[in-house]
């Protein structure tokens, strides 16, 4: 006869000398408590919501503004036409203020360079006696309206003194020029003819009339 064996004792050890697996027993239903709705629904809220930067104590930065002001459309074309001289004339303003700065990209071509820039600082630096040559021109005209021997004998020797003026002050400058040129810019191969013109002609105008402005004043080093 045979004897049915349960499977308490079987895991018991009764008749086997090992034990059942658990995959074969029956989980108690005890301990799985199934979540409510109520819960499961909270934890979705939870999940998906993410706090402000303001609940976090975290300031917001703000846009930094251009400072660009759109204008208004121009109602016709008169109105078009006045507002693009308008700005025409505000950029000659400011290119003919950065070439008065003395920026390379506003000067003309003859003034580009850093050989021409370090020629206009030797020119401001020093006291040029052919700074004087057109209160010379003046004088001469002025002698020249009076029709006299003795007038006119004033009027070529005046002429004659501004030239030689001219002339020695020109060469002083030209061999400073050289001198300079070459220690400040040793890898600069100019050409040395128009360095020179050009520093002549600077010095025979007035201060105030350069352009671009001088950076320097008289007796300032370089």
């Amino acid at each position: 006869m045979t004897t049915a064996i349960s499977p308490g004792e079987l895991g018991a050890g009764v008749g086997y000398p090992f034990e059942v697996p658990t995959l074969f027993r029956r989980k108690n239903t005890a301990d799985l408590v199934e979540p409510t709705v109520e819960e499961t629904a909270e934890s979705e809220v939870k999940r998906a919501y993410t706090p402000s930067k303001r609940e976090q104590g975290v300031a917001t930065p703000k846009r930094a503004t251009t400072g660009r002001r759109v204008g208004a459309a121009p109602a016709d074309r008169k109105e078009a036409l006045a507002q693009n001289r308008e700005t025409r004339r505000q950029k000659r303003i400011e290119d003919r203020e950065a070439m008065m700065r003395g920026e390379d990209h506003a000067l003309l071509p003859r003034d580009r360079g850093p050989e021409r820039r370090l020629v206009r600082d030797i020119v401001d630096s020093r006291r040029n006696a052919s700074s004087y040559f057109l209160f010379g021109l003046v004088l001469i005209l002025f002698l020249s309206m009076i029709q006299t021997p003795l007038l006119i004998l004033i009027t070529y020797g005046v002429m004659l003194f501004l030239l030689l003026t001219v002339v020695i002050d020109g060469f002083t400058l030209s061999r400073r020029i050289k001198r300079i040129v070459r220690e400040r810019l040793p890898k600069s191969e100019p050409r040395w003819g128009g360095l020179y013109f050009y520093g002549i002609m600077r010095s025979t105008q007035f201060r105030k009339m350069r352009v671009p402005r001088p950076r320097l004043k008289v007796g300032d080093p370089i």
